[in-house]
């Protein structure tokens, strides 16, 4: 279990950004070389965030590399990099079919990135088209990360507080995370002052299967972290689920009930997800 819950961009060329975010209290960091880079400064970035992997410590902190496409005169500079540093992940942009991550992938490969796990952008009407395949055109996939602001322009849509515009393209992607077994990571909320609207789109978010948030800034961690991590009440109720459930079988019964409510098997089992889930982050308290 990895709680990616809070997923944070950092542009790959502040270097100030960059040692800051070994303090946020956020699951997974992008290093990203693609959007947040200006063409003049894709080498420096580069190297600022070699620099920042090699020098700091960021603990828990899932890292992520997010390179330039391939087609692009840095993608290939960009995977050598990865090879180098070894993150925990490389996230491929604008991946619009699974023959061409699987290029993605040898190209990576080729560069001496072997067996490094990858996350892929969904970001275009041709990604949320043919995700099904993509999701699963490889084992190496950790997690499908949804590009809502690159889809609202190419879609000429507009971005809304509801999100439901973009319902079906949302709802594609869980569904195919979820088929593929993968996590799903929703878009960003560009207005990041409001905090009102930000909230609701993560309960909107989570509500629909999302496994976590990427975000923009350092202030949509804490309700990012709080909309898509597990509550008290959360917990407590998921450990009397289970023990209704274990008592049941014990008793060679099929379903169990608990205050008025029929409990079978899927209910344990995601019981045992939510406390599984809960422990992890325990676990990462108690090491800190």
């Amino acid at each position: 279990m990895n709680p990616r819950r809070s997923v944070l961009y950092l542009p790959g060329a502040n270097p100030r950004v960059l040692e800051k975010a070994q303090t946020l209290a956020c699951d997974a960091l992008i290093f990203d070389l693609e959007d947040a880079v200006a063409p003049t400064s894709k080498s420096i970035a580069r190297q600022q965030v070699e620099n920042a992997l090699q020098s700091g410590n960021y603990g828990y902190r899932e890292i992520v590399l997010r390179v330039n496409g391939i087609d692009t005169p840095w993608g290939l500079d960009d995977l050598a990099l990865a090879a180098k540093i070894k993150p925990h992940a490389v996230l491929f942009p604008k991946v619009e079919s699974a023959s061409e991550l699987q290029a993605l992938i040898a190209g990576l490969d080729h560069t001496g990135g072997i067996d490094l796990p990858v996350w892929v952008m969904i970001e275009t009407p041709k990604s949320i088209l043919n995700v099904e395949s993509i999701a699963s055109a490889s084992t190496r996939i950790g997690a499908l990360v949804v590009g809502t602001s690159d889809l609202v322009k190419e879609l000429r849509a507009r971005h809304t507080s509801s999100r439901t515009n973009l319902s079906y393209a949302l709802q594609h992607c869980v569904l195919a995370a979820r088929a593929a077994r993968i996590d799903v990571i929703d878009g960003v909320h560009l207005d990041f002052r409001n905090l009102v609207d930000f909230e609701m789109s993560c309960t909107a978010g989570r509500d629909m299967g999302f496994d976590g948030k990427s975000l923009i800034h350092p202030s949509q961690i804490e309700v990012a972290n709080k909309v898509f991590g597990t509550s008290d009440d959360e917990i407590e109720h998921a450990e009397k689920v289970l023990n209704a459930w274990q008592a049941a079988i014990a008793e060679s019964r099929g379903v169990a009930e608990l205050d008025g409510q029929l409990i079978e098997n899927l209910h344990a089992a995601e019981a045992e997800r939510i406390l599984k889930f809960a422990r992890a982050l325990q676990a990462r308290s108690s090491a800190i």
